[in-house]
C-alpha cells in the first residue's frame, strides 16, 4: 500500500513539473537513447545536486536572480508565456537541465541546437540600470552568461542551505563540471571554481536593477497561480529562496524575509517529507544509468 501510494504521488509531481498528465517526462526518452555517459558520470556533482529535491528552492531563486537583470527581465517578458503558461515554461527549462545533466552527448547536442533556435528568435530593447536603452540578444554571451550564474549559483548555495547530501568534490567541483553545459550553448567563459564565480556576481551587480517590471514579475513568483494546499507550500519554498539570496539583492528587493531559524529547518523538513512521499523511484536517473550500462556495439 506504502508503494502504491508513493507511485501515485510520484507521478502527480513529475506530472506538474514536466507538463504530461501521465507523470512521464517527455524528455525521458532523449536520457534513455544513445551510447554511453555524457557530459557527466553517475556522482559526479552536477548528478548528485540535480536530482536533489533542493533544486526545488535552486529553481525559485535563479528566476529571483534573473529578473534583476534588465535584460534577460525583457527577454522574459517579451518573449516568455511565464504568465499564460508557467508550467510549460517550466518544462522547458526542466527538459534542458535534464537532458543536459543525465543524456549522451548526442541528445545533449540535439537539445543544446533546440534551446539555440529558441534563442535566435529572443531578441529587442530594455532600458539598463543607468536608464540608457540597448538592445538585447539572447545568444549574447553576457546575458547568457549572467542566466548561466543565476542558475548555478541558486542550485548550489540551495544545496549547501537545504540538503543533507554532500556535494562530489565541494563547490569547486560542481562549478567547474557544469560550465561544460553551456560550452554548446556558446558559452566558453564561464567560472571554473567558486572564486570565479563570486567574481563573476560582483561583475554583474552594477548592471543589476530592481524596476517596475522587474517587481511585477517578483510579485507573480510570490504569488503565482496554484491551488490552495500547493501555495501554502510553494510560499514556504519562495521564503528559502529568498534567504539565501545575497544581502545585497534582498536590500534591492525589498521583501521581509521569514527568520532564518524558522525557514531552513522547515525547509529541510519539507523536502524531506516530499522526497519520502514519491519514493525512491527516479525514471530519468535509471534510464541514465540503463544506457550507460548497455555494452557499446563495437564495428565489425
Amino acid at each position: 500500500m506504502i508503494r502504491f501510494l508513493q507511485q501515485s504521488i510520484a507521478r502527480r509531481f513529475r506530472a506538474v513539473l514536466c507538463g504530461d498528465p501521465s507523470g512521464n517526462p517527455p524528455w525521458l526518452g532523449a536520457v534513455a537513447a544513445g551510447e554511453g555517459p555524457g557530459f557527466f558520470l553517475p556522482g559526479d556533482a552536477p548528478w548528485v545536486v540535480h536530482g536533489d529535491m533542493a533544486t526545488l528552492v535552486g529553481g525559485v531563486r535563479a528566476l529571483l536572480m534573473q529578473a534583476l537583470h534588465p535584460g534577460t527581465l525583457a527577454g522574459v517578458r517579451d518573449h516568455s508565456r511565464y504568465k499564460a503558461d508557467p508550467l510549460g515554461r517550466l518544462a522547458g527549462t526542466i527538459q534542458w537541465l535534464t537532458v543536459t545533466t543525465y543524456a549522451s552527448r548526442e541528445s545533449i547536442l540535439r537539445e543544446s541546437a533546440r534551446v539555440r533556435a529558441m534563442h535566435g528568435r529572443v531578441r529587442g530593447t530594455y532600458r539598463d540600470a543607468n536608464g540608457h536603452e540597448r538592445e538585447y540578444d539572447a545568444s549574447d554571451p553576457e546575458l547568457l552568461r549572467w542566466v548561466h550564474i543565476a542558475f548555478m549559483d541558486s542550485f548550489l548555495r540551495c544545496h549547501q542551505t537545504y540538503s543533507p547530501v554532500p556535494i562530489s568534490g565541494g563547490a569547486d567541483a560542481y562549478i567547474r563540471l557544469w560550465a561544460r553545459s553551456v560550452e554548446p550553448l556558446g558559452l566558453l567563459n564561464a567560472a571554473r571554481d567558486e572564486a570565479a564565480l563570486l567574481d563573476d556576481i560582483r561583475h554583474f551587480d552594477p548592471q543589476l536593477a530592481v524596476t517596475e517590471n522587474c517587481r511585477e514579475v517578483i510579485e507573480w513568483l510570490r504569488h503565482p497561480p496554484l491551488p490552495p494546499v500547493a501555495r501554502l507550500v510553494y510560499q514556504l519554498l519562495f521564503q528559502a529562496a529568498y534567504l539565501t539570496l545575497p544581502d545585497l539583492y534582498q536590500k534591492m528587493i525589498g521583501l521581509r524575509a521569514m527568520p532564518r531559524w524558522l525557514v531552513v529547518p522547515a525547509t529541510r523538513l519539507l523536502l524531506r517529507v516530499i522526497r519520502i512521499s514519491i519514493g525512491p523511484e527516479n525514471p530519468i536517473q535509471d534510464a541514465a544509468m540503463a544506457r550507460i550500462s548497455r555494452p557499446t556495439l563495437q564495428p565489425s
